[in-house]
């Protein structure tokens, strides 16, 4: 269950602020990663007691929730993007928002992000995609946000990738067309949304 879900009413003056504990959540993870992320990691950076925090939340897991809408919140070039941009350099911008949060990929990989800014992402993902007379704006926005984190999780591999021979006796023509490659990371991931807003997602699903 998600923290948005069970949200727990303010029931005393001095409860701890969720948006501090949201914020806190985010320094700790994008300092150490998933493992640095724990109730009592976070009740030391706000200076109260672990059980102060569980007025608030109902596990550790609500940590994570809200660190994930809290940075996405917070960026200021995806909140932009929303209000100016199209939805391919939306995308873009959403890509650059992962890959200075690492983490974030891993926790949507275990925790579906239903924050409101989560939300109104995706809500505008769909809008921009409706008014571009996208036949299937709804597969087409999980096809698009699917192919974003799933680059952005692959991303700290890429330079890796790159520089790795390929055997030319098992895969010849993959070596040949791998040496030759120089399109940097976001190159392609722009390419594969390009091919993706080409792309008839209702061609297959009989709609």
């Amino acid at each position: 269950m998600s923290y948005w879900d069970h949200r727990k009413p303010v029931r005393r003056a001095r409860a701890v602020n969720i948006e501090a504990i949201a914020r806190e959540s985010v320094e700790l993870l994008d300092a150490g990663g998933l493992r640095s992320l724990t109730v009592r990691a976070v009740a030391a950076r706000l200076g109260v007691a672990p059980a102060s925090l569980y007025s608030r939340l109902e596990s550790a897991d609500d940590l994570f929730d809200l660190a994930l809408d809290q940075a996405l919140s917070d960026d200021e070039h995806v909140q932009r993007g929303m209000c100016e941009m199209s939805i391919h350099d939306l995308m873009i911008t959403f890509h650059r928002h992962l890959l200075r949060h690492p983490w974030a990929c891993q926790v949507i990989g275990f925790r579906a992000p239903r924050g409101p800014s989560y939300l109104r992402l995706s809500e505008r993902m769909c809008s921009l995609l409706t008014e571009a007379n996208v036949p299937n704006p709804l597969g087409t926005s999980y096809a698009l946000s699917n192919f974003v984190i799933g680059s952005a999780t692959t991303a700290p591999v890429s330079d890796d990738e790159r520089l790795r021979p390929v055997d030319p006796s098992i895969a010849p023509q993959y070596a040949q067309l791998h040496s030759e490659h120089v399109v940097d990371a976001e190159q392609t991931v722009a390419g594969g949304l390009a091919a993706l807003l080409r792309y008839d997602f209702t061609a297959e699903s009989g709609e």
